[in-house]
């Protein structure tokens, strides 16, 4: 399922808003009452994108670090619900931008858009380098383990880079319900008491935070391939409300399945958690065929993940002549270089072993992305407030609001905390903001 469409038409002020060189004004974009030919994916489909790019590594993985400094079950299941409502907020704030600005691209091309073509291309920038290939490495880490958990037999280390590569080569050619039935074993309270409601808000609740948010990541898939998508004035808000919706419930009932069925400290510091859990509700043999279920999506992640990051560097190709060989697709219409490079990228990334770290390191440069672009909503209303927007905030503008406040406090305590790995992400953002000086202006753009 790909676009059709070319450069100049995806271009278009005819078709979208675009910014004019003396970046002052936006064109309205009309709503799209019928689908062009290239548009192919409906709003089951794009459901199933956001469903299947969020629910992946991080629900596997991220509640092993989260009880070696939260024991609270109030805390930890809170933990869950605070991400889910910025993760639904941040879902609110993109369906209304992916409305009014109706094109593939996703941060790329709303920063573009909103501020300056600058912010759009380091957005593009973060998420071709590390925003679809850090997942994508850290879903095979997950996978390696989970693997090797259950056949015994392997490298980790070898079997992520194996897995990578053959969802890559593909993609050039084109627990819940059973733990309701076991009683809860585990001494573990998820009602508020007076000694743990006060660490929500202490700095390991908001570190904790980041790993929930980036068990989230892909509330905002739909908007990546916004270009691709059927009437994306209604099919795109409704597909990330929902997608997202549906992986809240499932996100808080599997966690609290995992705290009420296994000791918290078999689960400190363990990368697969759903393992460990799955033999305590299954047995050793039923453990063992839920981790391999469990490989079996890791899988399906990675292979999403590889669809869709690409098309963000294809776009940047689109629009930047030094960088127009990733904007090229092959004879199947696949962006294969943009794929290769994504791939390189997750090897690199692979190469550093370090789940946590690689987790630090791209969620505050994510942060700030979608920080950008949710306040962005809130531009747009005072900058354009004649825009057409078939689609507009629910509640507006709390959910902006409330999303830039959880964002700012977790990049607050990253920073604080853990400095390295925040600078780096920094520096990331920052390496991409000065590169668009150097790669030339925009394709059809005058200075």
């Amino acid at each position: 399922m790909h676009s059709n469409a070319t450069s100049k038409e995806l271009a278009s002020p005819r078709n979208f808003g675009i910014v004019d060189p003396t970046m002052t004004k936006i064109a309205e974009a009309p709503s799209l009452k019928t689908s062009p030919p290239g548009r192919t994916i409906g709003f089951v489909t794009a459901c199933s994108i956001v469903i299947a790019n969020i629910i992946g590594t991080g629900i596997f993985t991220s509640l092993g670090f989260q009880v070696q400094e939260i024991q609270s079950g109030f805390a930890l299941l809170m933990l869950w619900i605070i991400g889910g409502i910025a993760a639904l907020c941040g879902a609110l704030c993109y369906g209304e931008l992916s409305a009014a600005l109706p094109r593939s691209g996703g941060e790329y091309h709303f920063l573009s858009q909103i501020y300056h073509p600058a912010l759009g291309f380091m957005a593009g920038f973060v998420s071709a380098t590390v925003g679809f290939a850090a997942p994508i490495a850290l879903a095979a880490m997950a996978f390696g383990k989970y693997f090797v958990g259950v056949f015994g037999v392997g490298s980790p280390v070898a079997l992520s880079f194996v897995i990578v590569w053959v969802v890559a080569a593909f993609h050039f050619g084109n627990l819940i319900t059973a733990g309701f039935f076991f009683p809860a074993k585990q001494p573990i309270s998820f009602l508020p008491a007076s000694d743990n409601t006060m660490s929500i808000f202490s700095g390991s609740f908001a570190i904790a935070l980041v790993f929930v948010m980036y068990s989230y990541s892909g509330w905002n898939a739909a908007a990546y391939i916004t270009g691709e998508i059927k009437r994306p004035e209604k099919n795109v808000p409704r597909s990330l409300l929902v997608g997202t919706g549906i992986v809240i419930v499932i996100y808080v009932l599997l966690n609290a399945i995992f705290l009420a069925t296994t000791p918290t400290e078999e689960l400190k510091g363990q990368l697969e958690v759903a393992l460990v859990a799955g033999k305590h509700i299954f047995g050793s043999t039923g453990g063992a065929v839920a981790g391999a279920v469990i490989c079996l999506g890791l899988v399906s992640s990675i292979s999403s993940m590889t669809w869709i990051g690409p098309r963000v560097t294809m776009s940047m190709g689109e629009d930047h002549w030094l960088l127009r060989l990733l904007g090229r697709k092959n004879k199947h219409g696949v962006p294969a270089n943009a794929i290769v490079l994504q791939l390189l990228v997750v090897n690199l990334l692979l190469l550093t072993r370090s789940f946590e770290d690689v987790v630090r390191y791209t969620q505050f440069s994510l942060l700030i992305c979608s920080l950008l672009a949710v306040l962005g909503v809130i531009v747009l209303r005072f900058t354009h407030p004649k825009l057409t927007r078939p689609y507009r905030v629910w509640g507006y503008p709390l959910p902006p609001i409330l999303f830039s406040i959880i964002t700012i406090w977790m990049m607050f305590y990253l920073l604080r905390w853990h400095s390295g790995e925040s600078l780096a992400g920094l520096g990331t953002a920052l390496f991409g903001l000065l590169l668009y000086f150097c790669v030339g202006k925009p394709l059809g753009r005058s200075a």
